[in-house]
């Protein structure tokens, strides 16, 4: 049977131009035939776009020869393990959770994210020998080779494939063929774990990401769809993405945020007037040469 026929694309409104098509479809053609590959794998799903993305492709690849599992911890938020539960269950992914905590993640200095992957593989590591799964992947793109990633670094360490980055698939490619295929997770907003939203340097407390936890529920819950809240101590900054950065700095919708976060268990709170930028808290460490 030709695996590659599992993978016609599902029609969508808007679809796209048929030269994009054909060129995102060449690279997924790719990222099948290296999929079909291994006889097994097992799969790093946080349950964004780009590891559900992946999770699916190699569920259509090698059906239950491929496994997704996803890492709980203080800093896997309800909202993301809901979300992660829906699209195995709604895709007939073969999944599993495994916990940990990693001392070294809660001191929380720049290398916290390979910290983090260190301890997520070294368990999938552990899972795959007593399983006898020949590979393990995760689903780094090529746009994520741009910014400072720890974790890719824990990755090559212990011998992680990168399907999607080895396919050449950016994060604009991985959304549309998702879209094309159907896939709810086309358009989710990245949602990295809730320790990003923390400076280096401070700890990582289970107290502080129930608080930021609650206040990015109060502001999901107001209507907002991309942001952060960014945790200093007691104090937070709100950072908005800038379509709806707007309607967030209006004096009822301002007001509201404010409160609801402070409610959440801030001391203070404040709206960044420039909105939300991916990895703001990074820039701290090109000023001071850590990355």
């Amino acid at each position: 049977m030709d695996m590659l026929s599992n993978f016609s694309p599902v029609s969508v409104p808007d679809a796209l131009p048929s030269h994009e098509e054909e060129s995102v479809l060449s690279k997924q053609a790719s990222l099948i035939e290296g999929l079909i590959a291994h006889s097994s794998l097992l799969i790093a799903f946080s349950g964004g776009a780009d590891s559900a993305y992946l999770a699916w492709a190699a569920n259509r690849a090698i059906g239950e020869l491929a496994l997704s599992v996803t890492a709980l911890s203080a800093s896997f938020s309800a909202n993301d393990r809901e979300h992660a539960e829906r699209f195995v269950r709604t895709y007939s992914i073969r999944h599993e959770f495994i916990e940990f905590a990693n001392p070294l993640y809660v001191a929380n200095n720049s290398d916290r994210c390979y910290h983090c992957k260190d301890e997520l593989f070294t368990r999938m590591e552990t899972l795959a020998r007593a399983r006898g799964f020949s590979a393990i992947a995760y689903g780094i793109n090529a746009d994520d080779t741009h910014d400072f990633r720890p974790g890719h670094r824990a990755a090559t360490e212990h011998r992680v494939i990168s399907p999607l980055l080895d396919a050449g698939l950016t994060k604009t490619e991985i959304r549309q063929l998702s879209r094309l295929a159907g896939l709810e997770t086309w358009d989710r907003p990245a949602s990295p774990c809730l320790s990003s939203r923390i400076p280096y340097g401070t700890r990582v407390t289970p107290e502080l990401l129930v608080h930021v936890e609650l206040a990015e529920d109060a502001v999901r819950r107001l209507g907002f769809r991309q942001f952060r809240v960014r945790a200093f101590g007691q104090n937070a900054r709100i950072e908005l993405a800038s379509d709806e950065l707007p309607r967030g700095l209006a004096p009822d919708v301002s007001q509201a945020l404010i409160a609801a976060v402070e409610s959440a268990g801030f001391s203070t709170a404040a709206i960044d007037p420039a909105g939300y930028r991916q990895g703001s808290l990074n820039s701290s460490l090109k000023k001071t040469g850590l990355d």
